[in-house]
């Protein structure tokens, strides 16, 4: 049956009153609706016998509706206009569940769907009556890569709510720690969350973690089933400007754009839609104060075969090249050797800003002991002038075991001395709004631009202080 046949069919059945009621939002009720009178109506399954029992009974989605955030991106990033129903990048079952489901754990369902749980209409009509009541509904397995078209419907199991997870979903009651996270709050709008991440805390969970950015973003929120989802990376013991994406199609729009600006780099692009500054105090002193940094990162296994570092591409040994680019810019020479840097990625790599210090202008990061571990070999912790702020000094304990304070260099073992200062980024909230309106053409060209500055962290407001005050 052709897409327009199964549209029409569609209008006929909601004009009747339809067979199932629809659910107008995005399952953020999913955990609820199962206890309302309203429940959806048993539909049947693809054997075409009735459905008995609760285990039959489903959960009805919104209808598809294409949004293809990878053109809306690629639009918003040129500032042009953009067609809603050009591609396909989000017309998977998994990401239309995902999408209306954003509470639920992507683990969850992926195994729903593994599990064949999740469903999809099959709709026929018997066309010798005029009766919208004679069409029959039936449902058929969809698996998680399957294309979605415009009107298709998926069917969740009523059941999902006895799932574990509630179990499984933390519960954040303590005030401290809730007030603290959103004390950390740059920007907030209905699209994204910036956030000035403190050193220490990892944005993502791993072996021996228990919080991070990922793991707490539901703090972030007040009374909201729809946790916050991250869309780039800062590492561990980095600081600076983060941002979070408030909604599923809010986060691939800027995931989309992260990428997009990886790939006009690389094609000699000039765009300036996305920009990063980070600030970094390095040993040594490169020789130009600006430059373009073109080197290439590789990974390499280190001795006991099971860790792994970056490196600039050494040889045919190396596994998983990535071209990097940075642009860099001497803000200061001090004296002792030190000189503080402003740092541009144009590419988006892991490690990138840290092995391009270290290995190419051959000044590694202060504080960076997996890039520039010989460098800290022979460090000399620099005496504390008189003049400094005592503030500065203090050392303050916070929730989630960080330390505010320490970690300069007029301490034995200084922390990572990289900070994310600034960052610009169009006004997605502005593009999602102009997404979900009723037209099919968009034009992004007048988006504006937000910047987001996230202020040093204490032990580099020390640092530079500290330097300020050495004599040349």
């Amino acid at each position: 049956m052709t897409t327009r046949m199964a549209a029409l069919l569609l209008l006929r059945r909601l004009a009747a009153g339809g067979a199932v009621p629809r659910l107008q939002q995005p399952c953020a009720c999913l955990a609820t609706a199962a206890a309302r009178h309203d429940a959806p109506e048993t539909v049947g399954e693809e054997s075409g016998g009735p459905d008995k029992g609760n285990k039959n009974r489903w959960m009805e989605l919104p209808p598809f509706a294409p949004v293809d955030a990878a053109a809306a991106a690629r639009a918003i990033f040129r500032g042009e206009g953009g067609d809603e129903n050009e591609g396909s990048s989000n017309s998977t079952a998994i990401r239309w569940v995902r999408r209306c489901c954003p509470q639920l754990p992507a683990s969850l369902v992926q195994k729903l769907f593994r599990l064949r749980k999740i469903k999809k209409n099959a709709v026929t009509a018997d066309t010798s009556s005029t009766d919208a009541s004679a069409e029959n509904f039936r449902l058929r397995r969809v698996s998680a890569k399957d294309h979605l078209v415009p009107g298709d419907t998926l069917f969740l199991p009523v059941n999902i709510q006895e799932s574990s997870v509630a179990e499984k979903t933390r519960k954040f009651d303590n005030r401290n720690e809730i007030e603290f996270l959103r004390s950390l709050e740059i920007y907030k709008d209905n699209a994204i969350i910036v956030v000035n991440k403190p050193p220490g805390m990892p944005v993502q969970g791993g072996v021996g973690i228990k919080n991070s950015i990922d793991v707490l973003a539901p703090m972030f929120e007040e009374n909201s089933s729809d946790a916050p989802r991250l869309v780039h990376r800062l590492d561990r013991d980095c600081s600076g400007v983060l941002v979070l994406g408030r909604t599923q199609l809010s986060a691939s729009i800027l995931h989309a754009i992260f990428r997009e600006k990886t790939a006009d780099a690389l094609a000699d692009g000039t765009q300036q839609v996305l920009q990063r500054k980070y600030i970094a105090l390095v040993m040594g002193t490169p020789r130009h104060p600006k430059g373009l940094l073109s080197a290439p990162l590789a990974k390499v296994l280190l001795q006991d075969g099971k860790s792994e570092r970056l490196t600039v591409r050494a040889g045919p040994n190396t596994t998983s090249v990535q071209d990097a680019l940075t642009e860099y810019r001497v803000i200061e020479s001090c004296p002792k050797g030190f000189t503080w840097l402003e740092l541009f990625p144009l590419t988006g790599r892991k490690h990138q800003l840290r092995v391009h210090c270290a290995e190419v202008l051959g000044t590694p990061i202060v504080g960076d002991y997996k890039y520039g571990r010989q460098a800290h070999q022979n460090w000399t912790p620099l005496p504390v002038p008189r003049t400094v702020d005592q503030e500065l000094l203090r050392k303050r304990r916070l929730p989630f075991g960080l330390v505010l304070g320490g970690g300069s260099i007029t301490e034995e073992q200084p922390q990572l001395h990289l900070h994310c200062k600034q960052m610009m980024l169009p006004d997605i909230s502005a593009g999602v709004k102009g997404l979900q309106s009723k037209d099919a053409y968009h034009d992004f060209s007048g988006l504006e631009k937000l910047s987001f500055v996230a202020p040093l962290p204490p032990h580099m407001r020390l640092s530079w202080e500290v330097l300020k005050s050495v004599k040349k």
